[in-house]
């Protein structure tokens, strides 16, 4: 297992229909821990790594995703993550995130 702790711009998926596309919040992680986080172990679906994510007060177990238009991974963070901590869109999110098996 890895640790890694980076601030990064909370930023909203912009679907190709709103309408069912939802708003999806991510984070992306910088490309070092991006980087490490490739090598350290198996992927799941879609290239999917398993984490454990703490933000604030708040812990949870997600994956992250490679994603091609971003060139990293990102990570989700779900709506009551946002509400607890206080997150808005476009505004900083302090992330604690280690792999697991």
């Amino acid at each position: 297992m890895t640790e890694h702790e980076f601030t990064a711009e909370l930023w909203r998926w912009q679907a190709r229909d709103e309408e069912t596309g939802g708003a999806w919040f991510f984070v992306s992680l910088p490309f070092e821990v991006s980087d490490l986080i490739d090598e350290a172990g198996p992927r799941k679906g879609f290239g999917s790594v398993r984490v454990e994510v703490t933000v604030g007060g708040s812990t949870w177990r997600t994956s992250v995703f490679p994603s091609a238009e971003e060139r990293t991974f990102v990570l989700p963070v779900k709506k009551a993550v946002r509400m607890a901590e206080g997150l808005v869109e476009g505004g900083p999110c302090t992330v604690r995130l280690r792999t697991v098996d």
